[in-house]
């Protein structure tokens, strides 16, 4: 018996040589997080005695509130708040949207874009033009568009295996539609909702308005209701085709807000920093479970996984939970602007916010093709047991992009398989139920184990 040990230890020392104590510290992460793990609870509490949090709002705060509390209470080195100034955007009254086939209606789902302004208190009623890009948009001009509600339908092109980049080719007709229809006097804007799932969810998000630009209502149409009025625009022997909607949001003044931030202060190099984070306001359809409340969870979650494992790292490490994502990205560029005002060296960022589904692995942004190799050659076997092994060149998260102004600082986006997350992103379906305990614990064991690796090694 002795002899087996002994060559399952050599064999184990051969496979994996300088690496070998590694090998055993993540497996103790990850059992630690499966076994232990209070991700799921925490999270339960964020979304069922909390609930929606849109920046601004008193939800908002009690997260603030209670997310400081609870890194108070797991007794990390230090807790603090970063004070922020943050938009207050208002729904409202719940929307009402009709299509108007000559003395028919028929009542559609819509939801008012974050930030658009309201209709008149009676509504909006125009005719409707349906458009599939903004360059169609540009080509028909004033003379077509003018007193027009534009209905921009350009659904997601299901080709793209990661669905992110779908989100990213539909997405320019919500962010920036509405001020570009306004360009050519559109009176109001309707926007296929920002999803391949077909149902009648219509998934809201931030539309901007350039400083000056003029305003003009914009709302989400559910994808089932985009299809129907899209088919009654195509009968052309019906009459012109109009479309009513009612909202009554608002953009109130800013108003005062936080970033929370727990920190393991490193026993080595304490000025030196490694930021794990996600953002904890979320839209107000739901209770922003898989955007971000899972993500500021996972984040707070490598904390405590060090913490109990009585892990010392060597440079400091830090939970971050970013305030105002959604609708203004103030909460990260506050962060960035405090750690270089503070002399702060951060080494690395890395970012969850798309969603608490199976770990897939990591993307580096920016990241030169030797140096990624680099991280894959002496990484990737590590994190293979865990399925989490897949670290590609890519994008990090809007939180941490204002951190790149840092010379050397590496920005990572956590990356969660993306099949079902637009389904929910946004939605009125964004809530506990559809998040899975053990999907998101091995996504804060896969981050735990990638803050080790960079605490020990750096990326070289």
């Amino acid at each position: 018996m002795k002899a087996v040990k002994l060559l399952v230890l050599s064999l184990f020392l051969s496979v994996f040589g300088a690496h070998a104590q590694d090998v055993l510290v993540l497996r103790k992460i990850y059992d630690e997080a499966l076994v232990n793990g209070e991700s799921y609870q925490n999270l339960r509490y964020l979304c069922k005695e909390i609930g929606p949090r849109l920046s601004g709002s008193a939800h908002a705060q009690k997260a603030v509130d209670w997310t400081k509390s609870l890194m108070d209470k797991y007794g990390f080195d230090k807790v603090f708040l970063q004070e922020c100034m943050v938009p207050h955007w208002v729904r409202g009254e719940k929307e009402i949207g009709k299509i108007i086939d000559g003395k028919k209606e028929i009542n559609v789902p819509i939801c008012a874009l974050g930030m658009s302004p309201a209709t008149p208190r009676e509504g909006l009623r125009a005719p409707v033009i349906e458009l599939k890009s903004l360059d169609e948009l540009a080509k028909l001009g004033e003379s077509v568009i003018k007193g027009k509600i534009v209905f921009f339908n350009r659904p997601f092109d299901p080709r793209y295996i990661e669905t992110g980049r779908a989100y990213g080719a539909a997405g320019d007709q919500r962010f920036r539609g509405p001020a570009e229809a306004a360009k050519y006097g559109a009176v109001g804007v309707i926007v296929r909702s920002l999803t391949e799932s077909l149902d009648d969810y219509p998934h809201t998000g931030t539309t901007v308005f350039p400083e000056g630009a003029k305003k003009i209502p914009a709302a989400a149409i559910s994808t089932k209701a985009a299809n129907q009025l899209s088919a009654l625009l195509k009968l052309k022997k019906l009459p012109v085709i109009q479309f009513y909607f009612k909202q009554s949001c608002q953009l109130l003044p800013d108003a005062k807000s936080y970033n929370v931030i727990g920190e393991i202060t490193g026993t080595e190099k304490p000025n030196e920093f490694i930021t794990v984070g996600g953002h904890l306001d979320s839209w107000d359809l739901a209770e922003g479970a898989h955007d971000d409340g899972t993500g500021v969870m996972q984040a707070m979650e490598v904390l405590r996984i060090y913490k109990s494992l009585g892990m010392k790292p060597k440079h400091s490490i830090r939970a971050v939970m970013f305030m105002n994502e959604e609708n203004g990205g103030r909460g990260g560029d506050k962060y960035a602007e405090l750690a270089k005002q503070n002399g702060e060296i951060h080494l690395a960022a890395i970012e969850s916010d798309g969603g608490g589904f199976t770990p897939r692995g990591f993307t580096f942004q920016d990241l030169s093709s030797e140096r990624l190799k680099s991280i894959n050659e002496n990484w990737s076997n590590l994190l293979r047991p865990y399925l989490a092994d897949h670290l590609d060149a890519g994008g990090s998260g809007s939180d941490i992009e204002p951190l790149s102004v840092f010379e050397n600082t590496i920005l990572i986006g956590y990356r969660a398989d993306s099949q079902r997350y637009f389904d929910i992103h946004h939605s009125a379906k964004d809530v506990f139920e559809n998040v899975n305990k053990r999907e998101l614990e091995l996504g804060a064991a896969a981050m735990t184990s990638l803050v080790y690796l960079i605490d020990q090694y750096g990326i070289k």
